[in-house]
Parts: C-alpha cells; structure tokens; sequence
C-alpha cells in the first residue's frame, strides 16, 4: 500500500531488470502480493480468491500478463515521485499493467487529471476505488476472470433491459460501472432501489452517506419539461 510502506524506493541506479517471477511454492490461483503491501487495508478484503506473499515486482500480480500497482492519491500528494520509480521498476514485463488508485481525498479530481497522463503515456490502465474494500474487490475481479471467456463474463439477462438499467444508474456523476451493479445486486431493480432510503443506499459497499445521499438525491429529482422553442 502506498501509504503503508515498509521500505524505501530503490535509488534508480540499483534498480535490477524486471522479470515475472511466480515462485513454484505458490498457487497460480492465488494474487500474489509484494511484502511491501504488509498493512495494506486492501488486504482483508481479498476475500474470494487466495492471497500469499511473494517476491515479485509490481504490488499484485492478478495473473500471467497482469498486474497492478496501488496508489492512495493521500499518498501521491506526499511523495509525487513514488509511481515514476515504481514504474522503472516494473516497466513492461506485463502486457496489462493496472493503476488501482484509492480516493482518499475529498477533491481528487486535479490529482487524477496528473495521474490519467501519466497513465496515458505509461500505458496503464487506471481504476479508481473509493474504500479498501472496492480496491480488494476490484482485485479479486481481476483474479476471478482471468481465464474466463467473454460470454462467460457477460451478464446472463436481457442485455437490452440491463443496458438502460445501468446507463440509467451511471448518468449519476458519483455512480459508476461497479457501483451500478452493487446497487443491483442489492436490490435487485431500479425500482426497488429508487424507494430506498439513503441509510440503506449507504450500507452497499463502496457506498457512505455523502455518495448515498446524493444518488438519493439524483433519483428523486423533479423532472422539468424543457420550452417549446
């Protein structure tokens, strides 16, 4: 975890070549962790899918060809050069490299304008997460798709109906892809979820008062007919 740091970056002179390395006393079903991740939040809710230890680069390794790296933006505002070293680190030994950045700020956005170009020009993929608990499950996601094939993955329901269901959801500025499908998991319809409350809007996980109160909001809001023109 970038704000639970056990050791120091390596000074760039020192820093060796990466390879992938899977050491042959772990699962291949498990996330394998860097040590340096040891306090991580994140950690406890890895809950799905094994996790152990092990001597590798990047701060998860998800599978053959992927891995993430964990950032808090807290954390970036204090030390702005900790990803550029860990992107010498890990370079491009893996063909999908994730960003998992933890919005733990209450104004993320100028940091993520940073973050998105440096992702742009590293070629990595950025996921923000709103709580350890979205960022362990965004990595158990990774973890439990990685051999899966597309229709495997896809939803098993009316693509039509779920489409404008989650298009519906994800107009919401504060809601996204994850979170829509939390929303639907837990209430199982739209409708069920416009008639709950904020309380119950804010035990879904990633969710808190502030994000359930304005979804809350959001779904209650007058409609207004536009002027004839």
């Amino acid at each position: 975890m970038a704000s639970a740091h056990s050791t120091e970056i390596q000074e760039q002179g020192k820093v060796s070549e990466p390879k992938i390395f899977v050491p042959s006393t772990v699962s291949k079903n498990s996330i394998l962790v860097n040590p340096r991740q040891r306090g991580n939040p994140v950690l406890k809710f890895i809950r799905n899918v094994p996790w152990e230890y092990a001597e590798v680069v990047p701060d998860y390794v998800l599978g053959q060809g992927t891995c993430a790296l964990f950032l808090s933006i807290r954390y970036h505002n204090l030390h702005p050069d900790y990803i550029h070293e860990r992107l010498k680190e890990v370079k491009y030994a893996y063909s999908l490299r994730v960003l998992l950045v933890q919005v733990d700020v209450s104004d993320p956005f100028p940091i993520f304008k940073s973050l998105t170009h440096i992702s742009m020009l590293a070629d990595l993929t950025i996921i923000p997460a709103n709580s350890a608990e979205e960022a362990g499950r965004i990595l158990e996601n990774y973890k439990i798709y990685e051999n899966k094939p597309p229709d495997f993955i896809q939803e098993k329901q009316d693509p039509s109906v779920l489409q404008q269901v989650m298009d519906s959801l994800t107009s919401i500025r504060v809601v996204n892809k994850t979170d829509a499908m939390t929303l639907l998991h837990n209430f199982g319809s739209l409708a069920e979820i416009v008639k709950a409350t904020p309380e119950k809007l804010a035990l879904c996980p990633g969710f808190g008062p502030n994000k359930a109160q304005k979804v809350f909001d959001a779904l209650h809001e007058t409609f207004k007919r536009l002027p004839s023109t």
